[in-house]
């Protein structure tokens, strides 16, 4: 199973059809974590299982999600609501009283990845404002029944191996 994690497009609405023009039949989800700053009417995030970030002001989407992805729970939040710049300890109760499999958030516009307790939490970073490195990133979850690769790649969609990482499962 694959999936597309990307995060904070803040309006840039051309990289989320580039995403899906590149990704369409090739990942079992396209997730969005919030602050596109678009309705739920723009095409650009059609296809999107998307929650709603600090900025945006669409109100169809909602502030939290539990998705279930083949035989996977997967936590989507923007993370403002959890405090995520200082702490995962929020989001890390959160998987637990969901049974989360993956936690997948933005906000902190910083990409990374850590496994703890079984549990994925991922960030993929801004794709169009980074913090922390140049790069705009959005990365690539694939998932397999012994391990979990981890994949970033910038808006040009090329990898930032320093960021990539395997987790066993």
């Amino acid at each position: 199973m694959k999936m597309l994690i990307v995060s904070d497009n803040h309006g840039w609405d051309s990289i989320l059809t580039d995403l899906k023009r590149r990704y369409k039949g090739k990942v079992d989800a396209m997730i969005h974590c919030g602050d596109s700053e678009m309705t739920a009417e723009d095409p650009a995030v059609d296809g999107y299982t998307i929650v709603r970030g600090n900025c945006d002001s669409e109100d169809q989407f909602p502030n939290d999600l539990l998705e279930s992805v083949e035989d996977c729970r997967v936590f989507v939040t923007h993370g403002h609501r959890y405090n995520i710049k200082m702490t995962l300890t929020n989001l890390a109760m959160k998987a637990k009283e969901t049974g989360a499999d993956f936690v997948f958030f933005g906000h902190s516009h910083t990409a990374g990845a850590e496994m703890a307790d079984g549990v994925l939490y991922l960030n993929p970073g801004s794709i169009s404002l980074p913090r922390g490195r140049r790069e705009k990133t959005y990365a690539i979850v694939d998932v397999k029944k012994s391990k979990i690769a981890v994949r970033f790649f910038d808006e040009r969609h090329h990898e930032v191996e320093a960021l990539s990482c395997t987790f066993s499962r």
